[in-house]
Protein backbone atom coordinates (compact mmCIF):
# COMPACT_ATOMS: atom_id res chain seq x y z
CA UNK A 1 0.00 0.00 0.00
CA UNK A 2 1.16 3.19 -0.99
CA UNK A 3 0.30 6.48 1.05
CA UNK A 4 0.78 10.28 -0.41
CA UNK A 5 1.04 12.95 1.56
CA UNK A 6 1.69 16.51 1.52
CA UNK A 7 3.84 18.69 3.25
CA UNK A 8 1.45 20.19 5.69
CA UNK A 9 -0.51 16.70 6.23
CA UNK A 10 3.39 15.49 6.91
CA UNK A 11 3.97 18.28 9.84
CA UNK A 12 0.90 16.04 11.66
CA UNK A 13 2.22 12.87 10.66
CA UNK A 14 5.71 13.73 11.71
CA UNK A 15 4.29 14.38 15.45
CA UNK A 16 2.13 11.16 15.61
CA UNK A 17 4.52 8.90 14.53
CA UNK A 18 7.58 10.74 16.89
CA UNK A 19 5.45 10.11 19.99
CA UNK A 20 4.35 6.34 19.21
CA UNK A 21 8.14 5.58 18.43
CA UNK A 22 8.99 7.11 21.45
CA UNK A 23 6.50 4.48 23.74
CA UNK A 24 7.65 1.63 21.79
CA UNK A 25 9.39 -1.19 23.38
CA UNK A 26 12.24 -2.87 21.44
CA UNK A 27 10.78 -5.77 20.61
CA UNK A 28 7.48 -3.87 19.56
CA UNK A 29 9.89 -1.80 17.25
CA UNK A 30 11.03 -5.38 15.76
CA UNK A 31 7.59 -6.19 14.64
CA UNK A 32 6.38 -2.32 13.69
CA UNK A 33 5.49 -2.35 10.01
CA UNK A 34 8.84 -1.46 8.03
CA UNK A 35 7.94 2.01 6.69
CA UNK A 36 9.95 3.21 3.55
CA UNK A 37 9.53 7.21 2.16
CA UNK A 38 9.91 7.43 -1.22
CA UNK A 39 9.60 10.50 -3.11
CA UNK A 40 6.98 11.02 -5.83
CA UNK A 41 8.18 9.27 -9.01
CA UNK A 42 6.85 6.86 -11.96
CA UNK A 43 9.83 4.57 -10.42
CA UNK A 44 7.97 3.59 -7.33
CA UNK A 45 5.87 1.14 -8.85
CA UNK A 46 9.07 -1.27 -9.13
CA UNK A 47 8.33 -0.86 -4.80
CA UNK A 48 5.23 -1.49 -5.13
CA UNK A 49 5.57 -4.63 -7.26
CA UNK A 50 7.56 -6.54 -4.45
CA UNK A 51 5.48 -5.56 -1.49
CA UNK A 52 3.63 -8.91 -2.01
CA UNK A 53 7.00 -10.46 -2.04
CA UNK A 54 7.62 -8.99 1.03
CA UNK A 55 4.58 -9.97 2.93
CA UNK A 56 5.08 -13.56 1.81
CA UNK A 57 8.27 -13.82 3.81
CA UNK A 58 6.65 -12.34 7.10
CA UNK A 59 7.37 -8.68 6.15
CA UNK A 60 5.06 -5.95 6.75
CA UNK A 61 6.20 -2.84 4.49
CA UNK A 62 4.31 0.60 4.82
CA UNK A 63 5.56 3.05 1.88
CA UNK A 64 4.71 6.48 2.30
CA UNK A 65 5.46 8.97 -0.68
CA UNK A 66 5.51 12.92 -0.31
CA UNK A 67 5.01 15.35 -2.95
CA UNK A 68 7.58 17.75 -1.53
CA UNK A 69 11.20 16.27 -2.90
CA UNK A 70 13.05 17.20 0.73
CA UNK A 71 10.59 15.95 2.92
CA UNK A 72 11.78 12.01 2.67
CA UNK A 73 15.24 12.86 4.56
CA UNK A 74 13.46 15.23 6.86
CA UNK A 75 10.95 12.39 7.48
CA UNK A 76 13.70 10.29 8.51
CA UNK A 77 15.71 12.69 10.73
CA UNK A 78 12.19 12.66 12.71
CA UNK A 79 12.20 9.22 12.73
CA UNK A 80 8.21 8.48 11.23
CA UNK A 81 9.88 6.49 8.42
CA UNK A 82 12.67 4.07 8.91
CA UNK A 83 14.75 4.39 5.77
CA UNK A 84 14.21 6.11 1.91
CA UNK A 85 14.68 5.00 -1.51
CA UNK A 86 15.07 8.18 -3.66
CA UNK A 87 18.48 9.92 -3.80
CA UNK A 88 22.17 9.07 -5.20
CA UNK A 89 25.45 9.83 -3.13
CA UNK A 90 25.89 13.08 -3.87
CA UNK A 91 22.58 13.82 -3.11
CA UNK A 92 22.97 12.72 -0.05
CA UNK A 93 26.15 14.17 0.70
CA UNK A 94 24.79 17.37 -0.61
CA UNK A 95 20.97 17.45 1.18
CA UNK A 96 23.52 16.23 4.97
CA UNK A 97 25.82 19.29 4.11
CA UNK A 98 22.82 21.88 4.10
CA UNK A 99 20.72 20.56 6.91
CA UNK A 100 23.30 19.09 9.34
CA UNK A 101 21.50 15.23 8.52
CA UNK A 102 23.92 12.05 9.69
CA UNK A 103 22.32 8.94 7.33
CA UNK A 104 24.22 6.14 5.62
CA UNK A 105 23.27 4.33 2.54
CA UNK A 106 22.51 0.93 3.49
CA UNK A 107 21.34 -0.31 0.04
CA UNK A 108 21.66 0.05 -3.69
CA UNK A 109 18.99 0.29 -6.31
CA UNK A 110 18.90 0.90 -9.58
CA UNK A 111 20.59 3.72 -12.01
CA UNK A 112 18.87 5.64 -14.48
CA UNK A 113 20.34 8.87 -16.93
CA UNK A 114 19.40 12.11 -17.39
CA UNK A 115 18.10 13.18 -20.63
CA UNK A 116 17.79 16.16 -22.96
CA UNK A 117 14.52 17.18 -23.71
CA UNK A 118 12.15 19.13 -26.20
CA UNK A 119 9.16 19.74 -27.83
CA UNK A 120 10.51 22.47 -29.93
CA UNK A 121 13.72 21.33 -31.94
CA UNK A 122 14.24 17.39 -33.23
CA UNK A 123 18.40 17.41 -32.56
CA UNK A 124 20.54 19.68 -30.76
CA UNK A 125 21.96 21.25 -33.69
CA UNK A 126 18.63 23.27 -34.10
CA UNK A 127 19.46 24.95 -30.79
CA UNK A 128 19.13 28.94 -31.13
CA UNK A 129 21.17 31.81 -30.04
CA UNK A 130 19.72 32.79 -26.36
CA UNK A 131 17.73 29.67 -26.28
CA UNK A 132 15.99 28.59 -22.37
CA UNK A 133 16.95 25.52 -20.19
CA UNK A 134 15.47 24.08 -17.46
CA UNK A 135 17.22 22.29 -15.18
CA UNK A 136 16.47 20.85 -11.50
CA UNK A 137 17.53 23.35 -8.69
CA UNK A 138 18.75 21.24 -6.33
CA UNK A 139 22.41 21.17 -6.37
CA UNK A 140 23.59 18.09 -7.11
CA UNK A 141 21.07 17.46 -9.96
CA UNK A 142 21.83 21.70 -11.61
CA UNK A 143 25.14 20.06 -11.44
CA UNK A 144 24.63 16.97 -13.32
CA UNK A 145 22.32 19.03 -15.74
CA UNK A 146 25.56 21.03 -16.69
CA UNK A 147 27.48 18.21 -17.24
CA UNK A 148 25.34 16.68 -19.43
CA UNK A 149 25.14 20.30 -21.54
CA UNK A 150 28.73 19.79 -21.46
CA UNK A 151 28.98 17.04 -22.83
CA UNK A 152 26.74 17.87 -25.42
CA UNK A 153 28.93 20.75 -26.25
CA UNK A 154 26.33 23.35 -25.29
CA UNK A 155 28.57 25.01 -22.47
CA UNK A 156 31.98 24.86 -20.72
CA UNK A 157 32.70 24.19 -17.36
CA UNK A 158 35.32 25.32 -15.18
CA UNK A 159 38.30 22.59 -15.02
CA UNK A 160 37.55 20.11 -11.96
CA UNK A 161 34.18 21.36 -10.55
CA UNK A 162 32.28 17.98 -11.43
CA UNK A 163 28.97 17.54 -10.02
CA UNK A 164 29.11 20.12 -7.80
CA UNK A 165 28.85 22.73 -11.04
CA UNK A 166 26.46 25.62 -10.88
CA UNK A 167 25.55 28.06 -13.30
CA UNK A 168 28.79 30.61 -12.22
CA UNK A 169 30.74 27.72 -12.98
CA UNK A 170 30.23 27.96 -16.96
CA UNK A 171 33.05 29.48 -18.98
CA UNK A 172 31.96 29.21 -21.82
CA UNK A 173 28.35 29.56 -23.34
CA UNK A 174 28.81 30.01 -27.43
CA UNK A 175 24.94 29.82 -27.55
CA UNK A 176 24.40 32.12 -24.66
CA UNK A 177 22.08 29.65 -23.55
CA UNK A 178 19.83 30.60 -20.40
CA UNK A 179 19.54 28.63 -17.32
CA UNK A 180 16.18 28.20 -15.71
CA UNK A 181 16.19 26.62 -12.53
CA UNK A 182 13.01 24.75 -11.14
CA UNK A 183 12.05 22.05 -8.76
CA UNK A 184 13.09 18.50 -10.41
CA UNK A 185 9.73 17.45 -10.75
CA UNK A 186 8.14 20.89 -12.76
CA UNK A 187 11.54 20.34 -15.07
CA UNK A 188 9.51 18.12 -17.38
CA UNK A 189 6.18 20.18 -16.86
CA UNK A 190 8.67 22.90 -18.23
CA UNK A 191 8.73 21.65 -21.80
CA UNK A 192 6.53 24.03 -23.44
CA UNK A 193 7.44 27.17 -21.80
CA UNK A 194 11.35 26.60 -22.86
CA UNK A 195 13.91 24.96 -26.16
CA UNK A 196 15.22 22.06 -23.88
CA UNK A 197 15.19 20.80 -20.60
CA UNK A 198 17.53 18.36 -18.76
CA UNK A 199 15.60 16.02 -16.49
CA UNK A 200 15.04 12.33 -16.11
CA UNK A 201 12.68 9.50 -18.23
CA UNK A 202 10.73 8.97 -14.14
CA UNK A 203 10.25 12.48 -14.33
CA UNK A 204 8.65 12.59 -18.48
CA UNK A 205 6.50 9.77 -17.42
CA UNK A 206 4.99 10.84 -14.35
CA UNK A 207 3.82 14.46 -15.98
CA UNK A 208 2.61 11.66 -18.99
CA UNK A 209 4.97 12.62 -21.94
CA UNK A 210 7.24 10.38 -23.81
CA UNK A 211 10.14 9.17 -21.69
CA UNK A 212 12.44 7.98 -24.90
CA UNK A 213 12.38 11.23 -27.23
CA UNK A 214 15.35 12.31 -25.29
CA UNK A 215 17.67 14.22 -28.02
CA UNK A 216 20.48 13.06 -26.02
CA UNK A 217 21.13 10.65 -22.77
CA UNK A 218 23.98 10.80 -20.23
CA UNK A 219 25.91 7.36 -20.03
CA UNK A 220 25.07 5.51 -16.93
CA UNK A 221 27.19 5.96 -13.88
CA UNK A 222 27.01 4.28 -10.51
CA UNK A 223 27.36 7.43 -8.46
CA UNK A 224 23.53 7.87 -9.63
CA UNK A 225 22.18 4.78 -8.37
CA UNK A 226 19.62 5.60 -6.38
CA UNK A 227 19.97 3.99 -2.79
CA UNK A 228 18.71 2.60 0.31
CA UNK A 229 19.33 5.56 3.11
CA UNK A 230 18.82 4.96 6.88
CA UNK A 231 19.95 6.53 10.32
CA UNK A 232 23.19 5.24 11.51
CA UNK A 233 21.78 3.01 14.52
CA UNK A 234 19.22 1.24 12.12
CA UNK A 235 22.49 0.19 9.27
CA UNK A 236 21.88 -2.98 10.67
CA UNK A 237 17.78 -3.18 10.97
CA UNK A 238 16.92 -7.00 9.62
CA UNK A 239 13.81 -5.74 8.58
CA UNK A 240 15.66 -3.19 5.81
CA UNK A 241 17.86 -5.78 5.08
CA UNK A 242 15.59 -8.43 4.31
CA UNK A 243 13.42 -6.02 2.26
CA UNK A 244 16.47 -4.68 0.11
CA UNK A 245 17.53 -8.60 -0.63
CA UNK A 246 13.75 -8.87 -1.67
CA UNK A 247 14.02 -5.78 -3.89
CA UNK A 248 16.92 -6.79 -5.32
CA UNK A 249 16.02 -10.49 -6.22
CA UNK A 250 12.53 -10.00 -7.06
CA UNK A 251 12.29 -10.37 -11.04
CA UNK A 252 9.45 -7.54 -10.58
CA UNK A 253 11.85 -5.34 -9.99
CA UNK A 254 13.69 -5.25 -12.91
CA UNK A 255 10.45 -5.85 -14.72
CA UNK A 256 8.34 -2.64 -14.15
CA UNK A 257 11.53 -0.34 -13.76
CA UNK A 258 12.36 -1.67 -17.68
CA UNK A 259 8.60 -1.18 -18.54
CA UNK A 260 9.42 2.29 -17.46
CA UNK A 261 13.23 2.97 -18.83
CA UNK A 262 13.62 0.78 -21.69
CA UNK A 263 17.25 0.53 -22.05
CA UNK A 264 18.30 3.66 -20.27
CA UNK A 265 18.20 1.56 -16.78
CA UNK A 266 20.79 -0.83 -15.18
CA UNK A 267 21.02 -2.48 -12.04
CA UNK A 268 23.33 -1.23 -9.87
CA UNK A 269 23.53 -4.83 -7.28
CA UNK A 270 25.19 -5.79 -10.74
CA UNK A 271 27.97 -3.52 -11.40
Amino acid sequence: MLELFSTNRLLTLIGVLSLSAAVLSPAAAQQAPLRIGLAASANNKAIEAVIPRAKAAGLDVKLIEFTDWSMPNTALMEKSIDVNFYQHIPYLESASKGNGYNFVPVGIGFISVAGIYSNRIKNLSELKEGATVSVSNDPTNLGRALLLLQSANLIKLRDGVGYTATPRDIVGNPKNLKIVALEAQQVARSLDDVDIAVTFPSFMRLSGLNADNALLFEAPQKIWAIRFVARPESKNDERIQKFIKIYQSAPETKTVLRGLYGTHVSFGWEE
